[in-house]
């Protein structure tokens, strides 16, 4: 017997609405979008429109991945982040809607280098979602992309050549080692990083699609969440010019920390803390 798009939703929201899925309607019209190859309005415009037994037996597949925690993005392989679409899939991290303040901070003060060149550090690239966003729009910026995980690198890559950005060299290792090996310390405008920063027991707290499809590689701080703000800011000292910039993202609750382990440090001036469109703590930045 045909289904119809409107009947399919119908069904499938019922399920996940009894799962305490959040947002059942959005996910199952993006799921269903997938399958079809189609923008979402197509599903308003024909919605009485009927599916194959092969659409709907992959939308049903799809679905039951999101009722077992799976994140809507590691099923479509997909996530926009700062107007540019992202290759993702399980063992790289999801780009957050929030992490494009940490971005657009740095956006602005670049601009405020007199389109000079600007030698750029992103530590822990991930799917490569700072790193391209900072590639492509910082005017004749060239940008050094660290990671750890040989898995992430290879997706931040292929992100790149979509993307059409060749302004990058990847690096693989742990925080400042490749840095160290290109032997650029003291050549650094600009230090981003979105470090992981949740505290180990809080990991397996946290809402199923992060604690059990997320890499813990990229979530893990340490005890306290902030082992690796320690690292960063021991460091950066040796690598970010003098007048260049170091932008950290951090958890609701750690500005106040990161600022002053900064400030202990003496050598970090112009210390701010830059909310969010909520209020909402989420980047810290400094100037060397």
């Amino acid at each position: 017997m045909a289904v119809k798009i409107q009947e399919a939703l119908k069904e499938v929201v019922s399920r996940m609405e009894k799962m305490s899925i959040q947002t059942p309607l959005l996910d199952a019209e993006v799921l269903l979008c997938h399958v079809l190859k189609k923008e979402r309005y197509f599903l308003y415009t024909h919605r009485n429109d009927c599916l194959t037994d092969e659409q709907v037996s992959l939308f049903l597949t799809l679905i039951e991945k999101r009722i077992n925690g799976m994140p809507v993005q590691y099923i479509t392989n997909t996530q926009e982040f700062m107007g540019l679409d992202f290759y993702v899939k399980e063992g790289v991290l999801i780009p957050r809607a929030d992490t494009e303040i940490l971005v657009e901070s740095v956006i602005e003060w670049a601009k405020k280098r007199n389109n000079e060149p600007i030698r750029v550090a992103d530590l822990g690239a991930g799917s490569g979602a700072i790193t391209i966003s900072l590639a492509k729009y910082i005017k004749k910026s060239y940008v050094y992309s660290v990671d750890i995980s040989p898995v992430a690198l290879a997706i931040a890559k292929r992100n790149a050549q979509y993307n059409e950005t060749n302004n990058i060299t990847f690096l693989e290792g742990d925080l400042f080692e490749p840095l160290r090996k290109e032997k650029i310390e003291g050549k650094i405008d600009l230090l981003v990083s979105n470090p992981p920063y949740i505290p180990r027991d809080e990991i397996e707290k946290l809402q199923i699609e992060v604690a059990k499809h997320e890499p813990k590689l990229a979530l893990d701080g340490g005890i306290d969440g902030l082992d690796y703000y320690r690292r960063i800011i021991d460091e950066a000292m040796f690598f970010v010019k003098k007048g260049g910039c170091i932008a950290l993202e951090v958890g609701h609750d750690q500005g106040d920390r990161v600022k002053v382990m900064m400030m202990e440090k003496g050598c970090y001036r112009d210390i701010k803390k830059i909310k969010d469109l909520a209020g909402i703590e989420r980047v810290v930045t400094a100037t060397l």
